[in-house]
């Protein structure tokens, strides 16, 4: 470990993209502590206890808590690339084209992914303003009136964006994938603050009797959440190598190969997915909260789409189960695979190149998709029922959706790193 991080700092290139993360992450966190204008930020903290206040927080890097022009972070752009994604399903023939057209493709639907966050967000924005203040007692906006939800609006869609451009900085000069480091490091700065408030409702604000009861179960959460993490990175890296074998190769030895795949191959995608979708009715219905709050319409789909009641957290896990399957089949096609590997000269053995090898490895990554959704499902939602039944706060740092997203972005994060490393020793090598 000492050594792979004495060989990241000096290694220049790799320093230098970490050094730029930083950087950028820095101007992420100034920016989250700006409070959009005309907005009272302190009456928002009555909120904190909601369900759709925890997800937005959650996508927005912690910044909704202050109400700042960045609140609603990658939410909106990652809500438009679940737009996209689907559309891209036979639903637009035009989409369907382009996700075949490699970087080209690639370049038009990143362009209308703009588009359609760009529209998202500004529905958003006052969405959320106008459902919050009616919430909060109409405390959240000082003067509201339509110019000044417009200009909020601007505000934070112009910040949404800035954000997403933040992102796409990271992931092309800096390390990781921006728009996953910028919700990983909103977490994170959360943390320390999590941390002292369970310290000061276990010990400061404790009975003396209570103290060692307390100290107790302190140390058995301690203990749990250092299981549960490393059970969630097991999970994360575990793995199935599907033997392929080379006719063509005239070195023997070359011939044997593995194909591996993921036990979960869609990793925390599906969670952020099924979390953004989640957040769509719950902010249409914030429309609703002042005029229809007491009609028995609103307390229904309040009920259905809330994190905090048994149907919504079902639904939730349903999202994520569905999700972890479409975005498997998205991360490793099987037909491009098979296609790819009879090209190569490459077969698995007992099976037949072109369609059985698609339908066996879609079979076998439906079966690992299978557990992968199960142990995605179950890490997200047992905090949720946890606070259901026993009352917990929602504003746990690292709650399972957090928890999967800080684990999946350090894992993938690293990797990189690796690969980079790796990439430098063969440039070295073929140089000297």
């Amino acid at each position: 470990m000492f050594r792979t991080l004495k060989a990241v700092f000096q290694d220049r290139d790799i320093r230098s993209r970490l050094i730029f993360t930083v950087m950028m992450l820095i101007v992420f966190r100034i920016g989250a502590h700006i409070t959009v204008p005309g907005v009272n930020a302190a009456s928002i903290q009555s909120l904190a206890s909601s369900g759709l206040f925890g997800l937005l927080n959650t996508f927005g890097g912690g910044a909704l808590s202050s109400y700042s022009i960045f609140s609603l972070g990658v939410s909106p752009y990652i809500t438009a690339s679940i737009v996209i994604q689907l559309l891209q399903m036979d639903v637009i023939p035009a989409f369907t084209e382009w996700s075949k057209q490699g970087e080209v493709g690639r370049r038009k639907l990143n362009k209308w992914t703009r588009y359609f966050a760009v529209f998202i967000s500004f529905f958003q924005a006052i969405a959320i303003s106008v459902g919050f203040n009616s919430l909060s007692q109409f405390g959240l906006i000082t003067n509201p009136n339509i110019i000044t939800y417009l200009l909020i609006a601007l505000v934070m869609t112009a910040g949404s964006m800035f954000v997403v451009w933040l992102g796409e900085q990271i992931t092309q000069f800096g390390i990781g994938n921006g728009t996953s480091m910028i919700i990983f490091a909103g977490i994170v700065a959360r943390v320390p603050q999590e941390i002292m408030a369970f310290y000061e409702s276990f010990f400061v604000d404790a009975r003396p009797s209570e103290l060692t009861t307390n100290g107790l179960i302190s140390a058995g959460l301690l203990v749990a959440a250092i299981l549960i993490i490393m059970f969630v990175i097991y999970m994360s890296k575990a793995e199935r190598q599907i033997p392929v074998r080379y006719s063509k190769r005239a070195n023997s030895a070359a011939q044997k190969a593995h194909l591996p795949l993921k036990l979960n191959s869609a990793g925390v995608i599906p969670v952020i997915f099924a979390s953004a979708l989640i957040m769509i009715p719950q902010t249409i219905l914030g429309l609703f909260a002042g005029t229809h709050g007491d009609a028995q319409w609103f307390e229904i789909a309040n009920k259905i789409f809330n994190l905090q009641e048994p149907i919504g957290i079902a639904i939730y896990a349903v999202v994520i189960v569905l999700f972890t399957f479409f975005y498997a089949h998205i991360q490793i096609n099987p037909e491009r695979v098979a296609e790819n590997l009879q090209k190569a000269g490459g077969y698995i053995p007992s099976v037949r190149p072109g369609y059985p090898t698609e339908n066996y490895i879609s079979s076998m990554l439906n079966r690992l998709s299978t557990v992968g959704s199960i142990f995605l499902m179950a890490v997200a939602i047992f905090p949720l029922i946890g606070s259901y039944i026993f009352d917990f706060s929602q504003g746990i740092a690292l709650s399972g959706t957090s928890l999967l997203i800080v684990v999946g972005v350090a894992l993938d994060t690293a990797k990189q790193i690796e690969g980079r490393l790796i990439k430098r020793k063969y440039v070295g090598f073929i140089q000297d």
